[in-house]
């Protein structure tokens, strides 16, 4: 990738992702090292008005300020997943702004977080990533306000993202009902599409569909909340459909029954799963939640594989009663979020998923 040439700076730009050791939610801590540094921490100041903190590792932190209105809040942030210095930002942005939707908040305005390897990367390409965030803000009808920047050694982007919801209509990930139905927005497989990028193995068209998942912003989220028969949503990103789930599984007290079969996958995911390309999360993933999971013997590496496939900006997972199906789906669709599907169902018994 050839570039226009600051002073002082490089004659030829590298890849974004030679830069950095992970791309995407890919480059979260491990969820079980994660759950130590955490445990380790002194209990901290816990207001009547924060409705949601740290305890159920939900998307966003939750503060209420009036009857009728809550603050939401979250950051995130990590290294590059694609090249292209305009698609990382939009990506980067498009998953930021998730967790607002996720919570069924609506997003006010974010602060770009910045760290570049100044003198590695034209400033150029600086810009880009930050035009390309600032893009999907736009789409998002919200400001970016402000922000931060470090001088670092991998390229880092992302935001801090302020939204409002109303209490009634907060959705959170601990509230899953035994009956209810799961519904997952959108397909699996980016990290894999991503794994075969970084060795230049992944068809133009696949890199397309790869950026159209992970740049659709997860607008039904607070189309969702204001439905009664919604109990539980969160996004599934960096722990994979199988992690984000069985935080869903813990915070609610209740079991899923999970079809493979049913999981939507993006068209090449599990060709390319077969073929090698696996990010290292996956198997960091497995190696944390495992244990809370049981799979068919029917299903092998593949499955594993792509359940526990880190997704950057992946898609809301809804539990739901069953007579809100229709009109959950009716929703997704109406908002063009093709690969919707219905692929299991919350249980009662002890936290732990049964993958059929």
């Amino acid at each position: 990738m050839k570039a226009d040439v600051e002073p002082g700076g490089p004659a030829t730009a590298p890849r974004l992702t030679e830069l950095s050791h992970g791309g995407g939610c890919g480059c979260k801590i491990a969820p079980a090292m994660l759950e130590k540094i955490l445990a380790a921490m002194p209990p901290g100041i816990v207001p009547p008005q924060l409705l949601v903190g740290s305890a159920t590792a939900d998307d966003a932190a939750v503060y209420q300020i009036n009857a009728q209105q809550a603050i939401v809040a979250t950051t995130d942030f990590f290294m590059p997943i694609v090249d292209e210095p305009l698609d990382f930002g939009r990506i980067a942005a498009a998953n930021a702004i998730s967790d607002i939707y996720a919570m069924g908040a609506a997003p006010l305005f974010a602060l770009a977080l910045v760290g570049m390897p100044v003198g590695v990367l034209p400033l150029a390409t600086v810009s880009r990533i930050l035009e390309g965030g600032a893009a999907v803000c736009r789409q998002a009808g919200i400001p970016v306000a402000g922000g931060h920047t470090i001088d670092s050694s991998e390229p880092i982007y992302g935001l801090a993202v302020i939204g409002m919801v109303n209490p009634a209509h907060l959705k959170r990930n601990a509230t899953a009902r035994p009956g209810d139905r799961l519904i997952l927005g959108k397909a699996l497989g980016v990290g894999v599409y991503s794994a075969a990028l970084k060795k230049d193995k992944l068809p133009a068209s696949d890199y397309e569909a790869l950026l159209a998942s992970a740049t659709q912003l997860n607008t039904p989220g607070p189309v969702l909340a204001c439905l009664d028969g919604v109990h539980a949503m969160t996004d599934v990103t960096g722990f994979g459909l199988l992690g984000h789930l069985a935080e869903m599984c813990r915070g609610s007290g209740v079991a899923a029954h999970l079809r493979y079969a049913d999981a939507p996958l993006l068209p090449r995911a599990a060709e390319l799963a077969e073929a090698g390309f696996v990010t290292g999360a996956s198997a960091r993933n497995w190696a944390s939640y495992g244990h809370q999971a049981r799979l068919a013997d029917s299903l092998g590496e593949t499955a594993r594989t792509l359940l526990t496939d880190p997704q950057t900006s992946g898609g809301l997972l809804v539990a739901c009663a069953p007579e809100a199906v229709t009109d959950v789906l009716s929703i997704f669709l109406q908002q063009g979020f093709g690969h919707v599907a219905v692929i299991g169902e919350m249980v009662a018994g002890e936290p732990c998923i049964a993958v059929l």
